[in-house]
């Protein structure tokens, strides 16, 4: 790894005479961006949050015209951060970064003190001018998600990794995008008359709108409505489902009974709520449909890992997160080709970071065709 780093006093900072003490290394852009991916891992197995903090100069111009303020900012972070603290360049001979890691969510003291001590050293050798020009900025790990904010909820700078694979990777999604929408439109000129017949047999046998229209969980933690045929009756009482997902998700949910042969599945049946039209939809994956509506705005894909409800991503690990982070939600996916409701949540959310890391044209495509063949055989519906 020491071939990779790069000595603070060889940062192209500037003149000779203002070196930065070698007391830590400065690792490169790259190996410094690849760290924050490395920690961030490394904080899901452990369940120990850490903190990226930066300082920006917002200047991207040469190191000679720039390096006076970016020496004393080395400096400073030389003197204030640990032995163990991890610094680097997050832009080259722009923005510094040091990651304060194996901390506790009651280290905010410690992170402001810090914060002040680094911004006395650069106020007694900057001028106010320069010190006003760096922007300082915390990123804790894990993020604290509010299912009720329906901004973008993961912090892309945590997430360097993620980055470079969607610009190393631009063809692939637009090809992507363009499957997507041809799709959707060709599947729904086909189906139209399915979805007046659906329509129709709903509005016939129940009271409610034909559509249901719910708050999900799209890409980076975005909420986004979500479009079903109803299946359900009216004003009914979610909270035998909240629980059961919350045991699904903790591993102590047991599989629940079908009314064919098998060993059961990881999903509430006979549930009280469906209704008799609605049993049929969901056994036959009817009613999702509507959803081909979400993939031509954009807020789904053809396949992708199922969108959860806010409930949902409440009880999540943080390392179930990440299916929502590193792929777009689908209408199929491996998980429902592959393993359905038989399978745990754990096995389920790892089949979901597979097609996040193996995603491409040929993969989708192979998933597209395996999909009516496990609608008709119907393993895991209900």
């Amino acid at each position: 790894m020491s071939s990779t780093l790069r000595k603070t006093r060889s940062a192209n900072s500037g003149p000779q005479h203002q070196r930065v003490p070698e007391t830590k290394e400065i690792l490169t852009e790259e190996v410094f961006r690849r760290m924050i991916s490395l920690e961030r891992k490394r904080s899901e197995r452990t369940q120990r949050p850490f903190v990226l903090l930066l300082m920006d100069t917002g200047h991207k111009q040469p190191a000679a015209k720039n390096g006076r303020i970016l020496l004393d900012i080395l400096s400073a972070l030389q003197a204030a951060t640990r032995e163990t603290d991890v610094m680097g360049w997050h832009e080259t001979n722009s923005a510094v970064g040091v990651m304060f890691t194996e901390i506790s969510l009651e280290s905010n003291l410690i992170l402001s003190t810090i914060l002040a001590r680094i911004s006395d050293v650069l106020r007694g050798r900057l001028s106010s001018e320069q010190f006003s020009q760096i922007k300082f900025s915390f990123h804790l790990f894990p993020e604290e998600w509010d299912s009720d904010n329906p901004d973008r909820q993961s912090n892309p700078t945590l997430y360097p990794d993620l980055h470079e694979r969607d610009t190393a990777n631009r063809t692939g999604r637009a090809m992507k995008r363009a499957m997507d929408i041809s799709g959707s439109l060709l599947l729904l000129a086909i189906l139209s008359p399915v979805f007046f017949i659906i329509a129709a047999a709903i509005k016939l046998t129940s009271r409610g709108p034909i559509l249901f229209r719910q708050q999900r969980i799209g890409e980076h933690g975005t909420v986004f409505t979500f479009l079903k045929f109803r299946s359900m009756y009216v004003n009914n009482d979610a909270s035998q489902h909240k629980e059961y997902v919350r045991q699904l998700i903790a591993g102590k949910a047991s599989k629940q009974p079908t009314n064919g042969a098998g060993e059961g599945i990881f999903k509430l049946t006979n549930d009280p709520r469906i209704t008799p039209v609605g049993n049929f939809l969901r056994r036959t994956s009817l009613d999702e449909l509507p959803q081909f509506l979400n993939v031509l705005r954009g807020d789904m894909s053809l396949v992708g890992p199922r969108p959860p409800v806010p409930y949902e991503v409440e009880a999540y690990e943080t390392w179930h997160r990440r299916r929502l982070i590193e792929a777009k939600p689908g209408i199929t996916g491996l998980w429902q080709v592959q393993g359905r409701s038989r399978v745990g949540f754990d096995d389920m959310v790892r089949l979901d970071l597979r097609y996040a890391r193996d995603c491409s044209p040929w993969v989708d495509l192979k998933i597209l065709v395996q999909t009516p063949k496990a609608v008709i055989a119907g393993n895991g519906a209900c």
